[in-house]
């Protein structure tokens, strides 16, 4: 068991230099079946993310190689079996569909299953095809998601769209069949591709004529019109970017453009400098792309000319930046995310010992980069952006409507615009009320935005020629973002993301810091070595162990808070943990509680805690609360009575939606975890993970009351003054006031200057020289 984060530990190189070379494992054992080596036809080199296995991978080019580890081990060149009888091992596309691999090698379709090592051909097939196109949905459980990865398409590109040989499956690539498409015999041009577009609820097929291209659409009411033409001179790879939001990316080596509405309107990609913009497009950049890497809200770009560029893919205009120049090319260089914020260049290179290719690796963490004063990336105006619907998937029924809420908390002194959007508009009407939430302590202003969903059709706001058919189960995404969003927040994901953060990604910590025997202070006021809640009796230091715990999650001190634990078995993951569980912070630190009580918790006898626990344990096991302790206060045959109903409730998860509630401190917390509940595992779970809580300022010494009441005293005394002074200076006291300081400062002058004629020091003692008229 693990949570989800902390991430492993990576080094942050602000310039590309000092990769290290990874060689792991070499993988020397025999086969049982001769096998011919696959090799990518394209003179460029490409990386497919499986976009739910986040460790799944293909590399493509001059060598293939499928690793099941983001390539942390050394590889053996990926072959095909003899007895397939591809002939020529060439590939020209590659897509991950589920939990198998399809690879169009010599015009046919070949099925990996890479989890039972087993390959198939693919039936139902009856035409050359060069290329598959699907997508993958990585929200598990849901049959409209299965739907969604099941569904492939194989084709040939380059014949007349209206005589393309076009085929579908619904079974991951296993079985295919015949594609047809009304009026299809219609359309004019050259066949470029066919995609699903999930998120817009259509299947778009791409047609090229006279160096412009344009989608058309399947189903009403886009089914009668095409999407905006867009420049098409030479053939363009696609990247369909993970998350059913409709980003589709098309580059060559002198193209780059990008899509946001599945085809509709292709706009081209902007260079940047700081605010300004260099180029409206890669063409008049004049470079040559190599390679390109997308994730569900960042886009990246290296060059032959030794160059790595790096954008957002916001709501609005996509944009990219140039890093300094360095020398990070290659012929087999490929970009890889492998988290948000975190990029690789990453390199096989042969090893001279073993028929195995090590990997050089080339971290970049994007965060630190973007601090270069030279990019005037600038500061991103939003603190926290936060939607409850964040990595959900809901059903909408007839006639009813889904409320959803939002939370932006801005930087201070700044006043960003929120937007929230819909993939499919066509589908799903929106509705957004935005209003002020209460504040922060530091005085920042929070916002929050009500979210009303509804079938398009029932909104009454639409002509009905413009809504789908309200026959035809549709689906949608929901994007919370903010306008004209400066480069620097694509490192924080918006709302429909599927990846959190941690401190050392959002730039609070630095991990070459943190690895370099980092240390801390726990004030003796909040922490207790005896786990009892007493203050100590001397501040306390603790070295933060770096390798075990890898960078803090990030938490926000006024936001209720609770982990997501997933179960590992062997390095493979299994689920979430639903379970119920407990935390205790290991240096004793208190300043936390739970946003339940016993009461709320709908508890009906006492529940127990960790001094009720440890009490019972005794000095000797201050981490003892396990499953075979733990009695549930919503066990019937529990009957503790319930005398102290407004206690914090302490348990976690299962039934109930408590949370965390940090105090108003700034600070690492190191939390020991461990499941408690009985009928989840005979194991005894456990792990430790760390929490960087932020955004608290100091406590006030003085009360608040306090503090008004002597600033209005204050004022209130220096406008008496200021009325009274020039009154007194002109009575028989005020004279001999003034004469007295008169006198008093020629004489500290004297003693200052002891000889005439030499500089002496005047003391600034704020006195002025008052007159009278």
């Amino acid at each position: 068991m693990r949570d989800r984060v902390p991430f492993p530990g990576t080094e942050s190189q602000p310039p590309c230099i000092g990769s290290t070379v990874l060689a792991l494992d070499h993988l020397t054992g025999g086969f049982k079946c001769r096998l011919d080596r696959l090799y990518f036809s394209s003179g460029k080199t490409h990386l497919i993310k499986h976009p739910c296995k986040k460790n799944l991978a293909l590399y493509l080019g001059r060598q293939i190689f499928l690793t099941k580890d983001t390539f942390e081990s050394s590889l053996i060149p990926f072959s095909i079996p003899t007895s397939m009888q591809v002939g020529t091992p060439e590939v020209t596309s590659a897509h991950f569909a589920g939990s198998v691999l399809l690879l169009v090698v010599n015009q046919k379709v070949y099925v990996y299953d890479y989890e039972a090592n087993f390959w198939t051909a693919s039936t139902g097939i009856q035409h050359p095809v060069s290329h598959v196109s699907g997508d993958n949905c990585c929200y598990s459980g849901n049959s409209f998601c299965m739907d969604i990865s099941n569904s492939v398409f194989a084709y040939l590109r380059g014949d007349q769209v209206s005589q393309a040989n076009i085929y579908f499956s619904n079974s991951r690539g296993y079985r295919f069949q015949k594609y047809t498409q009304e009026r299809r015999a219609e359309l004019v041009g050259t066949f470029g591709g066919i995609f699903s577009f999930h998120s817009l609820s259509q299947v778009g097929l791409l047609l090229v004529d006279e160096q412009m291209a344009m989608f058309s659409y399947s189903d009403h009411p886009l089914n009668r019109s095409f999407g905006l033409p867009f420049d098409y001179d030479r053939a363009l790879d696609i990247l369909i970017a993970p998350g059913q939001k409709g980003i589709l990316i098309f580059w060559s080596e002198k193209n780059l453009l990008v899509s946001r509405n599945s085809g509709q309107l292709v706009e081209s990609v902007q260079v940047r400098e700081g605010q300004r913009i260099l180029y409206n497009s890669i063409v008049k950049a004049n470079i040559t792309i190599h390679s390109v890497a997308a994730n569900e809200n960042e886009l990246a770009v290296l060059t032959e000319e030794n160059n790595l560029y790096y954008g957002s893919l916001g709501i609005q205009s996509s944009s990219l930046i140039k890093f300094a120049d360095q020398n990070i090319w290659s012929q087999e260089a490929v970009l890889m995310f492998t988290d948000v914020g975190m990029l690789e260049i990453l390199t096989p290179l042969r090893d001279v010992l073993f028929p195995a290719f090590d990997f050089q690796k080339c971290r970049l963490n994007i965060q630190a980069l973007l601090m270069d004063p030279q990019l005037q990336a600038g500061v991103c105006k939003v603190e926290l952006l936060q939607g409850e619907f964040e990595n959900k998937m809901y059903t909408i029924d007839m006639n009813s409507q889904l409320e959803l809420t939002a939370l932006m908390i801005p930087r201070p002194g700044t006043l960003p615009v929120p937007l929230v959007s819909v993939s499919n508009p066509h589908s799903l009407g929106l509705q957004a009320v935005i209003c002020e939430d209460g504040y922060t302590y530091d005085g920042n202003t929070k916002h929050r935005l009500n979210i009303s969903l509804k079938q398009q059709h029932h909104w009454g706001r639409a002509d009905p020629n413009f809504t789908s058919s309200i026959k035809r189960p549709t689906i949608s995404t929901i994007t919370l973002d903010i306008a004209n969003k400066e480069i620097s927040c694509g490192i924080s994901p918006s709302s429909v993301a599927h990846s959190e953060l941690s401190a050392c990604y959002h730039g609070v910590l630095d991990p070459v810091a943190l690895q370099d025997n980092y240390s801390y202070i726990i004030e003796r006021e909040a922490y207790d070595p005896n786990f009892q809640g007493q203050q100590a009796k001397k501040d306390l230091e603790v070295h933060y162990p770096y390798e075990k715990l890898g960078c803090p999650l990030l938490a926000y001190y006024d936001i209720p808070w609770k982990p997501v634990v997933e179960l590992w078995r062997e390095g493979k993951f299994q689920e979430v943990v639903e379970a119920e569980y407990v935390l205790l912070e290991m240096n004793g630190l208190f300043t936390y509680t739970y946003s339940l009580t016993a009461s709320t918790a709908g508890c009906s006898a006492q529940p127990q805690n960790w001094t009720t626990i440890t009490k019972m344990a005794g000095d000797t096991a201050p981490f003892s609360w396990d499953r075979e302790n733990y009695i549930s206060c919503h066990d019937p045959n529990y009957h503790e009575p319930l005398r102290w109903p407004d206690v914090p409730y302490q348990i976690l998860g299962g039934q109930t939606e408590n949370k965390v509630v940090f105090d108003q401190r700034n600070g690492i917390y190191i939390f020991f975890i461990s499941i408690v509940d009985p009928s989840y595992s005979y194991c005894r779970l456990e792990t430790t993970f760390s929490v960087y809580v932020y955004g608290a300022f100091p406590l006030s010494i003085f009360p608040p009351e306090i503090t008004i009441v002597l600033l209005t005293a204050a004022t209130l005394l220096s406008i008496w003054l200021a009325y009274m002074i020039p009154q007194l200076l002109h009575t028989e006291q005020g004279l001999e006031g003034n004469g007295f300081w008169v006198r008093l400062y020629q004489r500290c002058r004297k003693s200052c200057n002891p000889r005439d004629g030499e500089p002496g020091w005047l003391p600034s003692m704020g006195l002025h020289r008052v007159g009278h008229n």
